[in-house]
């Protein structure tokens, strides 16, 4: 459950995470996409099938998402999930 005094966008973001372990080959396209732009800014590149977000670490590893058919591929979605956790 989710505290009174977590921001909206906090318990959104928490709700989609929680999709996203529980199942990761069934996430629409746009779940991962929030999740990486409140995590890291503003996507790189976004216009097309692939958003790729820049992360703080060093080495600059990227988070590709890419668009298949409205969903995230399942792959992508647990890069997600360890970038968003470190």
């Amino acid at each position: 459950m989710v505290s009174l005094l977590t921001p909206f966008s906090m318990a959104s973001d928490w709700k989609i995470l929680e999709q996203m372990r529980r199942e990761p080959a069934n996430v629409r396209f746009g779940d991962p996409f929030e999740v990486c732009d409140a995590h890291f800014g503003q996507a790189r590149q976004s216009g097309s099938s692939h958003a790729i977000f820049k992360t703080p670490w060093q080495g600059d590893p990227r988070v590709n998402i890419q668009n298949d058919r409205w969903k995230a591929k399942a792959c992508q979605v647990r890069q997600v999930l360890a970038r968003s956790t470190d």
